[in-house]
């Protein structure tokens, strides 16, 4: 029973872990802005949010309609992705007048609902029952939180070190890691 709990416990922490490398990788090419600290810390609570509300959604809506929605949530991650980096590269050869998606307001949530997608048709296929779901879905959240915040401080580390080519480097990741999404 020990054993069983536990392994429970443990594929919990690798999905969580799994599901948050998203936001890892997509904050990296975020960070590479110039955001300040607090933006930071709001930030990474906006996608661990995110991360707790998409799984509880895709609990809710059940595994009649999974297929169909998963498809065109994933192809529509990956364009959102493959145009905020495209957007990002282009800025830094334009003026730096104002970002289209940059990570405040409306361009915060979408940042959100991207990488937390795939957190959704996890949510469609928990099969974890009870005070387990809840810990699953608050689980998430807390890796989502937490990696974002990592991503974001070395993706910040990164913009001092390089300058106005880290924005180029954060915008090709983004554009890359939707690429990767879309094939």
């Amino acid at each position: 029973m020990a054993t069983l709990a536990f392994g429970e416990l443990l594929s919990i922490f690798f999905m969580a872990f799994a599901l948050g490398m998203d936001a890892f990788s997509v904050g990296l090419g975020i960070g590479m802005q110039e955001i300040r600290l607090k933006r930071i810390f709001i930030i990474g609570l906006v996608v661990g949010f995110f991360h707790i509300l998409m799984p509880f959604i895709g609990l809710m809506v059940g595994s009649f309609i999974s297929g169909k929605v998963e498809g065109i949530a994933v192809l529509a991650a990956g364009l959102l992705l493959c145009g905020i980096g495209f957007q990002m590269i282009m800025q830094t050869f334009i003026d730096h007048g104002g970002q289209l998606l940059a990570p405040v307001g409306f361009g915060l949530f979408v940042f959100a609902f991207t990488v937390s997608l795939d957190s959704f048709s996890v949510g469609l296929s928990l099969g974890l029952s009870g005070i387990a779901t809840a810990f699953a879905i608050i689980i998430f959240g807390i890796f989502a939180t937490i990696l974002t915040w990592t991503a974001l401080l070395i993706g910040r580390r990164t913009h001092y070190l390089l300058g106005t080519y880290s924005e180029i480097l954060g915008g090709s990741i983004l554009f890359g890691f939707g690429l990767h999404i879309l094939i």
